[in-house]
């Protein structure tokens, strides 16, 4: 994102917004995409782009969320009881 926004100097939004390439396939498929992605250190995080919108949320946290958690690359638990205790940088 930051190489993105830097090459064609663009805001954050703007390069969030972007068209990139999309992942298809089975919630195993996807996860073992992201995987890739992040065990090679191509990146430490993921936007997730709706392409067919509310679905595609629903769609993720059912199928690919749980796949990357048993993978231990997704947190199953949240040290803070409200969102802005999640949030706040140590």
């Amino acid at each position: 994102m930051l190489q993105l926004m830097a090459q064609e100097k663009l805001s954050f939004a703007e390069a969030a917004s972007k068209p990139r390439d999309l992942l298809v396939g089975t919630g195993e498929g996807i996860a073992d995409q992201l995987e890739d992605y992040f065990t090679a250190g191509a990146c430490d995080g993921f936007i997730i782009w709706p392409t067919v919108f509310p679905r595609m949320f629903e769609d993720f946290c059912r199928h690919v969320v749980p796949v990357l958690q048993r993978r231990g690359l997704y947190r199953t638990e949240y040290r803070g009881a409200t969102l802005r205790e999640n949030l706040r940088r140590p």
